[in-house]
């Protein structure tokens, strides 16, 4: 289990995206040539009880995040994430969120003041599964956005942009989300 997730760890870390530091002008790639697969072999239970297979997704740019209620960044995220799912999804956008180390009770009214239009999912059942497919994931939020032939582009873990800074500047994560779920788009 353990050499799993250190695997893991190193593919993830592999995938990952460069940053641009705080005040610098966001700029998005396409998906890196050696992008790995995501792993979207996962059902899991809507804020309704169904079965959402992530499966479904397959063919769209998805912006899978993990998140929690009590987690600070993660409410920073949100409005970005609802504004650009609504900007987006006419093209093939999904963003799918995830809770995890939460109680999946608290999702469903935060969900509903956050004004939050896309799909909660509950990790927490299969947290294991998920650590071994994108994780270890040791802290939130965790992003990752898979392109439309299912490869891991990016990966962020807490909010873009905010190496060395104390404050998250929304724009400024919203400039570097956007700009990459643009690119993939095109």
């Amino acid at each position: 289990m353990i050499a799993a997730l250190a695997t893991g760890a190193i593919v993830v870390a592999a995938q990952s995206g460069r940053q641009p530091a705080r005040g610098a002008q966001p700029r998005a790639s396409a998906c890196p040539a050696d992008a790995k697969p995501a792993n979207l072999d996962f059902t899991l239970k809507d804020l309704d009880g169904k079965d959402v297979r992530l499966a479904d997704y397959k063919g769209k740019v998805v912006l899978l995040d993990f998140w929690a209620t009590w987690c600070g960044p993660c409410k920073v995220e949100i409005p970005i994430f609802s504004e650009l799912y609504t900007k987006y999804k006419s093209r093939g956008f999904e963003v799918v969120s995830v809770v995890l180390l939460d109680r999946f009770v608290n999702a469903k009214p935060f969900a509903a003041a956050m004004h939050m239009n896309y799909p909660v999912l509950d990790g927490d059942p299969q947290q294991d599964r998920i650590d071994d497919a994108y994780g270890p994931l040791f802290g939130l939020p965790i992003s990752f956005l898979i392109a439309r032939d299912g490869r891991v582009c990016q990966k962020h873990l807490g909010l873009p942009g905010m190496q060395g800074t104390k404050e998250p500047d929304p724009k400024t994560v919203k400039a570097i989300f956007e700009s990459e779920v643009a690119a993939l788009l095109r």
